[in-house]
């Protein structure tokens, strides 16, 4: 492990950020940013980092408070990046131990929650796969988690990979709602660990971001397929349930799009506010918010799907409340689907 360099929040000077075309979704090879190239020298204006503790610079006046650096860029804890992509979120602004401070923490939405779904799907004896869904969610979380607060390449992988695999569980627990108990369908389980094999090959020698965009956008758009035709005409009274996962979801991914398209002017208007205000303009983080939910939902429709088909009494509220507590949500709904 490398030694961390010392840079103290108080001693980075405000740069301006140069001009570029777009910073959300850079692209480059993993070894074009293990070494500055001529684009990257130092600043003129830095400085070298002292061997000895610093003490603050004094106040300008009694009671007047220092504050950060405007947002910008800077070196941190894990080095420069390595990742085939970065976002928009500027880099150790926050914490000199997390690269995308509030990318990394928005990440809890994908971790807690499936976490005391897994545990109440155990405690009520469900069927594996629904066990797998959750606990794939969170293997997404805790990937995205290590992704965002290192910018390395292998957390990278950590992060995208698991999508394909938890999308490939969401799409075979969707498919098989309407089957007898404690049945398998070898074809569809092998077409899947195919297709998860070939996309993971394929991407870890083609190294292109947009690859793994296609690959995930295939599987997603087969689950919502599925899902419209269970809630339009299978169950009509789970379009409630079904609208609001698929609604949730979109809602992320136009935030996603956003927060690529208008990186530099969201980067600009964050030099310009306060820190916790320009917090709410880091869109990316909100993906992770929305689509965490929005895939947390979609888990207690195919439950409730697969235990109406079970002919069990499943008990989901769905109400303006889901959007506030997720563990309600869970707990009126998942604790009624014992078995009776």
């Amino acid at each position: 492990m490398t030694t961390p360099h010392f840079s103290p929040p108080f001693f980075s000077l405000p740069l301006p950020a140069p001009p570029s075309a777009g910073r959300a979704q850079r692209r480059l090879p993993p070894s074009s940013r293990l070494a500055p190239g001529p684009g990257h020298l130092p600043s003129p204006l830095s400085f070298p980092s002292p061997s000895f503790p610093l003490l603050p610079p004094a106040p300008p006046w009694p009671g007047a408070v220092t504050a950060m650096a405007p947002a910008a860029d800077r070196e941190g804890y894990w080095g420069p990046p390595t990742s085939t992509l970065e976002w928009c979120e500027e880099n150790y602004a926050v914490s000199y131990y997390i690269a995308e401070f509030w990318n990394t923490v928005s990440n809890l939405i994908f971790i807690l929650p499936p976490i005391y779904g897994a545990i109440q799907t155990y405690k009520d004896g469900l069927e594996k796969r629904y066990l797998a869904a959750y606990l794939c969610l969170t293997a997404v979380g805790l990937g995205s988690w290590c992704f965002h607060m290192t910018l390395k390449y292998e957390m990278q992988l950590l992060d995208e990979l698991p999508m394909i695999y938890s999308c490939c569980v969401f799409v075979y627990c969707l498919y098989e709602c309407f089957k007898y108990k404690n049945t398998v369908n070898y074809p569809l389980l092998f077409l899947l660990i195919t297709y998860s094999f070939v996309v993971s090959i394929v991407y870890l020698n083609l190294k292109e971001p947009v690859f793994h965009q296609i690959m995930y956008g295939t599987l997603v758009s087969i689950i919502v397929l599925r899902s419209v035709y269970i809630v339009l005409w299978v169950y009509p009274w789970l379009r409630g349930l079904g609208y609001t996962s698929l609604t949730v979801f979109l809602m992320g991914f136009f935030l996603w799009n956003v927060d690529n398209i208008f990186c530099d002017k969201l980067r600009a208007l964050r030099e310009k506010m306060p820190p916790v205000v320009g917090a709410v303009t880091q869109f990316h983080a909100w993906w992770h918010i929305l689509t965490g939910l929005g895939s947390y939902l979609h888990i207690l429709l195919s439950l409730y799907t697969r235990t109406l088909f079970l002919k069990h009494r499943p008990k989901v509220k769905v109400s303006n409340q889901c959007f506030v507590s997720i563990r309600e949500l869970q707990h009126s709904g998942v604790s009624g689907l014992n078995t009776h």
